[in-house]
């Protein structure tokens, strides 16, 4: 039976429900399942007829089942003698390396962290004969469950085949290039991989990490060079999983950041208490106000008699002249609010309560800001420029997705070679707006100058200068001092950084402001 010839819903050992066909890779296919079993999700490879290495990927999943270490993708079954062959593994649910690096590179020590982790469970595998042998971002994953996983030992190079002589210098360089990708969100090798960028080129060769992103601290740029490009630097290439993982040994362990959790500060930590009323358990906030004091237990005083007369005032008496005194006081307050609220200007409070500053009755330094959508985006060089950058990758800044890109045309310098002033992304928003602030996605190769041009016109000279940032990339907010009008605006770059040649990348951009 021709695997391809499967279809969604089709069951394997009367327990694994093929729910959704993931990949198919020359004779295997790749699926995303439910054990019903046990009711839980499961991967499952399943086999075309004729297959060459059936028994193979067969094999080095029961081997890798094998290998004591939590980090691997489990193995639950495999049976190559079956009418269709397959074999199950976990599913892991998480993001997987690709999908951190989506905002751009990760701090240097999460990331050093989080490839020590890769790089202790492959020396685990090879002293198990076991190797990976196709380490991409899309292999190391971050469980929701907290953990590190690394998918594909054993199993990848079964499927294609591969069994060289000497396997620890290539797991050696995947690690080094994953390192490279968590460092700079680049890819330094000639196959693409999705979301990130070539390694900028120098020299024919890769950039090293610190030249494409300089914060690097340069003990991980040279563990980089020794994995990666095997550069004989100061003690050597690192030849093997196991070498990588010892050079790694002391850098913390520190939990990647999701997209999904760089939002916002995070939620004050819980813990477990009891009800006072009740004694049932309940959720406390670890920062909420301590519970108030009980009631005092002492014995209160005994009554004594109102001294009366001419002399003393009785308690009812002063209880009544206190209320009196309240009304007054709250009668005198409310006519002279409301002598003021009459005379009123700028500033003076509303009905409300709120400040009339702003014409909406809201203060100034309040006034909500929404996101303001193009209507189209192209490249922009005005004259001495030849009109236009890249036009046909515009849209790709104003997509909503940071993972596509817009880029300036690669130039010979970072200033032009002083013969023009700059270059941009030209956003038409169709009619005039109000523009507060600009959100922008920029590359990583390096730090970039840039302004913020707002206008009517699409001549430079009608473009304005609203805002200007210097040294700048990765994500970046550019607040503008004063509102600026005008239909157009411009993301103005005016010094590039070096991406093999010089050239400004934007991700994405997101306008805020008033229509």
């Amino acid at each position: 039976m021709s695997t391809f010839m499967i279809e969604p819903g089709a069951w394997l050992a009367g327990r694994y429900r093929l729910d959704e066909l993931v990949s198919e890779t020359s004779g295997a296919s790749f699926w995303k399942a439910t054990d019903e079993t046990l009711a839980r999700p499961v991967a499952v490879w399943t086999f075309a007829e004729g297959f060459p290495r059936t028994g193979d990927v067969v094999r080095a999943a029961r081997a890798t089942s094998r290998i004591a270490d939590s980090r691997v993708t489990q193995v639950f079954d495999a049976d190559d003698t079956a009418a269709l062959p397959y074999v199950v593994e976990e599913w892991v649910v998480g993001q997987s390396l690709g999908d951190l690096l989506a905002q751009g590179p990760m701090a240097p020590d999460r990331a050093a962290g989080l490839v020590a982790e890769a790089a202790e469970t492959l020396a685990t595998a090879h002293a198990t004969g076991l190797y990976h042998l196709n380490l991409t971002p899309g292999k190391l994953m971050w469980s929701v469950g907290g953990a590190v996983k690394v998918t594909g030992i054993g199993v990848d190079a079964a499927l294609r085949g591969l069994a060289p002589d000497n396997p620890g210098p290539l797991d050696a360089q995947g690690l080094g290039r994953l390192l490279y990708a968590a460092l700079t969100a680049h890819w330094p090798d000639a196959s693409s991989q999705p979301g990130l960028r070539p390694a900028p080129v120098m020299n024919g060769a890769p950039c090293p990490p610190s030249q494409v992103r300089p914060q690097i601290p340069e003990r991980l740029n040279e563990i980089v060079c020794r994995a990666a490009f095997q550069a004989p630097m100061r003690g050597g290439p690192l030849t093997t999983p196991r070498e990588v993982a010892d050079a790694l040994a002391d850098v913390p362990r520190m939990v990647p950041l999701p997209a999904t959790m760089t939002g916002g500060p995070a939620a004050p930590p819980t813990e477990r208490g009891t009800s006072r009323h009740s004694g049932e358990f309940e959720t406390v906030s670890a920062t909420a106000s301590p519970p108030p004091p009980p009631p005092s237990r002492r014995r209160p005083a005994a009554a004594q008699p109102d001294p009366g007369g001419p002399s003393g005032t009785s308690s009812v008496t002063k209880v009544a002249l206190g209320v009196v005194a309240l009304l007054v006081f709250v009668a005198v307050v409310a006519g002279a609010w409301t002598i003021g609220s009459s005379f009123g200007g700028s500033g003076d409070p509303s009905a409300d309560g709120t400040s009339s500053d702003g014409e909406d009755g809201t203060k100034k330094d309040e006034v909500q800001l929404a996101e303001l959508e193009p209507e189209s985006a192209k490249g922009f060089d005005p004259p001495p420029g030849d009109g236009g950058e890249h036009d046909g990758n515009a849209k790709n800044a104003i997509d909503g997705d940071p993972s596509t890109e817009w880029k300036t045309e690669g130039y010979t310098s970072a200033d032009f070679g002083k013969l023009k002033p700059g270059v941009g992304l030209l956003l038409d928003m169709g009619d005039p707006v109000e523009l507060h602030e600009v959100e922008l996605v920029l590359g990583t190769a390096g730090p970039a100058n840039l302004e913020i041009r707002v206008g009517d016109d699409t001549d430079l000279s009608a473009l304005e200068s609203a805002a200007s940032a210097d040294g700048v990339s990765g994500e970046e907010t550019v607040k503008l001092a004063e509102p600026a009008k005008g239909r157009y605006v411009v993301v103005w770059f005016t010094e590039l950084p070096q991406d093999g040649k010089y050239r400004g990348t934007i991700n994405e951009v997101k306008l805020l402001g008033n229509t």
